[in-house]
């Protein structure tokens, strides 16, 4: 797996951590401690309680709950890793894995929760946030708010223009191709991702637009594929641009309430107040598995498509390909691909795996003591096979 998992770009820059923690929950780091560096009772609490410890924008829910039934056939996989037999409930308990809900045409086959938490709490996404921002980008792409996937960043963020990101298109920006040097480098310090979110904006300009800006270009737009965590943010920003609305009211809109989540999400924000395109949702297991129910669907509520015919397959397949040997095969846009499926990913272990052929989704939810290792992944597909095979 890819160390640019770490989504965060400091995200306690925006936050802290705020003190008002009860006296009865785990300490926080000092102010400006990051969230990378949490504890293992400080990501217990602060996961599923993000709007205690960072502003955030609420994603309201709608007037109805889109039932997931249980299934006639409930699973219990077993499997065996590392030499080892394995449940799911030891999984759970290695992985510190928080949540789990399986889908099978629609219904649950699986669901489990540990580290105390209960089935109505939130837990905070990550970088799955990223595929739910370029989900956005087709919804406002088939309301007719962004002309095209070929139209040029600089139409819907004009403070862009002029620098590195001048001629770069939507389509290159959803894939990580815009050519435009950065450094995703979480052990240093002045690297473009942690310094991205710290550094002060220009007067009146969102502070990540201000940051990458003024970044240079290494490589012709569409030419090479680097990960940027920054460019899910102006993402992010693009979408609300065009659509004239924040992020969360136009989540709401177009998928949460009409599909019917169960809960209202949230959304961190970014030291602007403007939702993070490529980082934090907190949502329940459940609301986890809807939204990969909803691609597994093909992005429809209702009957009725919320975004352009052909989307969600495009979106979906490798737009850039990776070596063999890793757990992924390739990229979408922000979509990671999986052999014979593709997955929404995000640091400390949550995941959404969705199988198409299969009518299979896997939500995950964790608190792994490592941001992204490889061996982490590894078990976690692992698990992944061995739902795959207990679910035919």
């Amino acid at each position: 797996m890819h160390a640019s998992r770490l989504t965060l770009m400091a995200l306690a820059a925006a936050a802290g951590l705020h003190s008002a923690a009860l006296a009865a929950d785990p300490p926080p780091p000092p102010a400006g401690g990051s969230i990378l560096a949490w504890t293992p009772d400080q990501q217990r609490y602060g996961y599923r309680n993000m709007e205690k410890v960072t502003p955030v924008q609420v994603v309201p829910r709608g007037a109805h709950v889109r039932e997931l039934p249980l299934a006639a056939r409930q699973i219990d996989p077993k499997w065996t890793w590392s030499g080892q037999p394995q449940t799911v409930d030891s999984y759970m308990a290695a992985m510190n894995t928080s949540g789990v809900v399986v889908l099978k045409d629609g219904q649950i086959v699986l669901e489990r929760y540990g580290l105390d938490r209960q089935p109505n709490e939130r837990w905070t996404s990550f970088s799955v946030a990223k595929s739910v921002t370029a989900t956005l980008v087709g919804a406002a792409i088939k309301d007719g708010k962004i002309k095209s996937l070929d139209d040029v960043v600089t139409n819907y963020i004009p403070e862009l223009k002029g620098g590195a990101y001048e001629g770069v298109t939507v389509r290159q920006l959803l894939t990580m191709t815009s050519g435009v040097k950065w450094n995703e480098d979480y052990t240093d310090l002045n690297s473009d991702v942690a310094k991205a979110g710290t550094t002060p904006g220009e007067p009146g300009m969102n502070p990540i637009v201000s940051y990458m800006r003024k970044l240079p270009r290494e490589a012709a737009p569409g030419a090479k594929f680097v990960y940027k965590t920054g460019e899910t943010d102006l993402a992010g920003i693009l979408v609300s641009n065009a659509v004239g609305k924040p992020l969360s009211a136009y989540l709401s809109e177009k998928i949460w309430a009409p599909y019917g989540m169960e809960q209202d999400a949230i959304w961190v924000n970014d030291a602007a107040g403007h939702e993070r395109g490529g980082c934090c949702m907190s949502m329940t297991a459940r609301d986890y598995a809807r939204l990969g129910q909803f691609m597994l669907e093909d992005g429809k509520v209702n009957g009725q498509d919320v975004l352009p015919a052909g989307w969600v397959a495009d979106a979906t397949r490798a737009h850039q390909s990776f070596p063999p040997g890793g757990v992924e095969t390739g990229y979408g846009y922000f979509w990671w691909i999986v052999p014979d499926g593709y997955a929404a990913e995000g640091i400390f272990g949550q995941q959404i795996f969705i199988y198409p052929a299969e009518k299979l989704v896997i939500a995950i939810n964790s608190a792994w003591p490592a941001a992204s290792k490889d061996e982490l992944w590894q078990a976690q597909m692992a698990f992944a096979q061995a739902v795959r095979a207990a679910a035919k």
